[in-house]
């Protein structure tokens, strides 16, 4: 009797059979879940390396480059070593980073007269970016030319910049360089890439 009330206990091949697939199921999509989080932590890692090491991205503060770029925005910069007139660039200065654009470049003459028009080595820039042309904060004795290794700079709101114009930033080294702006993020009716000119 004990017998068979344990031949009855038995699963049926059925059962087993179902209980077979079930594990087979467990053991893929324990799988997949092991291999999708692997893929999601190498992507996020790869991501952060580009972030940090050729794309670094910047939240804006302060109003030195409106209208082109407005506090709050955010902007991905490129990590380059060729830098032309018209460039967008963050900087390091201080302690802190500041959004400029490049005017000229090393051995260039700069000159500004009292309405604001930037002259390089004797032309007048076309510069399309500004809303208003101002002297600004300028301390320097123009015409200026630049040294070696560095670059002047400019904001687009020329009247409130802290920039090249004033002995206290002067112009900018290489080293000092983080990348040049080449898009904004944020905010997205925003999003686009941003035009040397």
């Amino acid at each position: 009797m004990k017998q068979s009330k344990a031949l009855n206990d038995r699963p049926s091949l059925s059962q087993l059979e179902a209980e077979l697939v079930r594990e087979n199921y467990r053991g893929k999509y324990r799988r997949t879940l092991r291999s999708t989080v692997s893929v999601l932590i190498v992507t996020a890692a790869v991501v952060v390396l580009l972030a940090f090491l050729i794309f670094p991205v910047f939240r804006i503060y302060g109003s030195s480059m409106a209208p082109t770029i407005n506090e709050g925005e955010i902007v991905v910069s490129l990590k380059d070593s060729r830098f032309e007139c018209g460039d967008i660039i963050v900087l390091s200065y201080n302690n802190k980073l500041l959004v400029k654009r490049v005017i000229a470049g090393p051995g260039e003459w700069v000159d500004i007269d009292k309405d604001g028009n930037v002259y390089v080595n004797g032309m007048l820039i076309d510069e399309p970016y500004l809303t208003e042309k101002a002297f600004g904060d300028c301390n320097i004795s123009l015409p200026y030319q630049i040294a070696d290794g560095r670059y002047f700079v400019m904001g687009d709101n020329r009247s409130t910049s802290q920039d090249s114009r004033n002995s206290v930033v002067g112009c900018i080294a290489e080293e000092q360089i983080v990348g040049r702006a080449i898009c904004r993020l944020w905010p997205l009716s925003e999003l686009g890439v941003f035009n040397r000119k």
